[in-house]
């Protein structure tokens, strides 16, 4: 039975832009050749197990894990390999990858794996069975699926939150995948409550999605301790801090993550596809992802292969002449991109291709602080981000951490939106968290 909930403290409410979202998910035809990344999750970057000259079947292991918290990954088409080399990773960094051409004579329906009966696995099986799929949390975390489904043993996890918010602007692939998808992503949730020893799950989604609402309560078995939790609709509603508070009403401590205080949150779009690929015993070789912005001339929620160079895909989509950016992700904690030359990763859930028009006015243009104290009104975890961004311009960024909690940032952008002098607040943080980490490598 579907219930309501208040929201979180602060926040923003920018346009919803959800252009794409009666945007069916189509196929993108397969690419001619692709470049896997090796790190595309937060963790140690997989090892290349393929070589130069070597065919691979679609869906078949190319590099595999390093360690626990990592994850394999596998070929989306069937080719031969050309090369193991640095490419162009969406950071802007030279980054290792398999390079793969695609054979137009191989068969690519057929895709590598082993069906298992999953009911059958024990649970540090299922375990591995989920570190073998190569998941990630799709949600652009991209963080092994696995490793969150293994808490410490002293942090039992006795409820499954399944973030359906979708609270970015423009991206409608989680929304799309609970039309499209729902009994599979029930199926991802049932795994997840099985592995993990939960008693029950809360599918949570913005009640400005009253289609998905509907669809994923009745995907519902009868009986089953699965429920639908209507959220109003606010940035950043998705985030795990701000979803625990406003569905359970329990904070999570600073410093710490939601299986503290016996939570463990998932996105939809990871569920599909554990849901999917478990019982068929294969690995992630492609994603939805939702391009769009007044750049694109079709605009849409495209299914396509990892890999696949963003050149291509605005090949496939067409980009208008007036294009001026293209983003990663959302507007709000996405990233531009320096190159059309990158591969797709598990983390991209969208690109944005922005025009003039679209892009925020006089953006270039800082001006000082006026005190105004907008971004302490919008900071969901309370922070101070006007004196944050004072001590970054001043580079004293170990007293950011030590006496203002800028770890606890989890770079979201409210401040930034808000603020009228247009201080990259998001972005200066994001330099003070980097240069703190490399002063404790340095140590």
């Amino acid at each position: 039975m579907r219930t309501y909930t208040n929201s979180f403290p602060h926040g923003v409410h920018p346009p919803d832009c959800k252009y794409t979202a009666d945007q069916a998910i189509e196929d993108l035809p397969l690419p001619s050749e692709v470049s896997i990344l090796l790190s595309q999750h937060i963790g140690a970057p997989a090892k290349a197990i393929v070589k130069r000259r070597d065919e691979v079947m679609r869906g078949e292991p190319v590099a595999e894990a390093v360690g626990f918290v990592s994850v394999p990954m596998h070929s989306p088409i069937a080719g031969t390999v050309t090369k193991v080399d640095y490419v162009l990773n969406p950071q802007g960094l030279m980054s290792q990858a398999v390079q793969i051409k695609l054979d137009p004579d191989a068969d690519q329906e057929e895709i590598y794996g082993t069906p298992r009966d999953v009911a059958s696995l024990s649970q540090d099986e299922l375990i591995s069975a989920v570190q073998a799929t190569g998941t990630v949390g799709l949600g652009g975390a991209a963080f092994p699926t696995h490793v969150k489904m293994k808490p410490p043993a002293d942090k039992p996890v006795n409820t499954i939150i399944v973030n359906g918010c979708e609270c970015e602007p423009y991206l409608t692939t989680d929304f799309r995948v609970m039309v499209e998808d729902a009994e599979k992503i029930i199926t991802g949730i049932q795994l997840v409550m099985d592995a993990m020893k939960a008693k029950e799950a809360i599918i949570a989604i913005e009640n400005n999605k009253p289609e998905a609402l509907d669809i994923m309560e009745k995907a519902i078995p009868e009986g089953a301790p699965i429920s639908v939790r209507s959220l109003v609709t606010k940035y950043p509603q998705g985030a795990e801090k701000m979803l625990t508070r406003a569905v359970l009403h329990r904070d999570v401590p600073s410093g710490g993550l939601p299986s503290d205080i016996g939570v463990g949150c998932f996105n939809v779009a990871t569920l599909l596809q554990l849901g999917q690929l478990l019982p068929q015993g294969r690995g992630l070789i492609e994603r939805v992802i939702t391009v769009s912005g007044g750049g694109v001339e079709r605009p849409g929620n495209y299914r396509i292969p990892l890999g696949t160079s963003i050149r291509y895909i605005m090949e496939q989509v067409g980009i208008r002449p007036e294009a001026r950016k293209i983003i990663s992700g959302g507007p709000m904690m996405g990233m531009s991109l320096s190159s059309q030359d990158i591969p797709l990763t598990k983390g991209m859930s969208g690109l944005l291709v922005l025009t003039e028009e679209e892009m925020r006015d006089g953006c270039g243009t800082v001006y000082p602080c006026i005190k105004c104290a907008r971004c302490v009104d919008a900071c969901p975890i309370f922070l101070n981000p006007s004196l944050l961004g004072l001590l970054a311009r001043k580079g004293r960024y170990e007293e950011m951490a030590e006496e203002h909690h800028l770890n606890d940032c989890f770079e979201c952008g409210c401040c930034t939106y808000v603020c009228p002098s247009n201080i990259p607040l998001v972005q200066y943080f994001r330099i003070a968290k980097a240069m703190n980490r490399e002063k404790e490598a340095a140590k």
